[in-house]
């Protein structure tokens, strides 16, 4: 559980070209991550357990989710559930917060493995 997290001593990862994620604060049941994307990235069409919160910190990214597609400028946020088979792609250069609940496992291994616990 990493309840309190500088952002300087948090890891960085690349889990695909044209994308950087860093694990933030997170417990069991939340995990806030952040997430850059180059201009042009494309991410692998995917579906989590998870209920995702997407707020665009900066520039504009399109999603597609069950049939429809969105274009999320700075200010927008969304909500993919659980399940759903989803995909991002970068208009810009941005930034992007994403809560998940309950928190991914899979990125908390990243997290253990690459620091400390707290």
């Amino acid at each position: 559980m990493s309840d309190f997290v500088k952002t300087e001593d948090a890891p960085m990862f690349a889990p695909e070209e044209g994308m950087r994620r860093q694990v933030l604060a997170h417990n069991n049941q939340l995990m806030l991550v952040r997430h850059y994307f180059e201009k042009g990235w494309v991410g692998t069409r995917h579906s989590h357990p998870h209920t995702q919160l997407v707020y665009v910190v900066s520039g504009a990214i399109r999603a597609e989710m069950d049939g429809r597609v969105i274009e999320a400028r700075a200010g927008d946020s969304f909500v993919v559930d659980g399940g759903v088979e989803h995909q991002a792609s970068a208009i810009e250069v941005s930034e992007v917060l994403d809560v998940f609940t309950p928190a991914r496992e899979d990125y908390r291994e990243l997290v253990n493995k690459t620091s400390p616990a707290f």
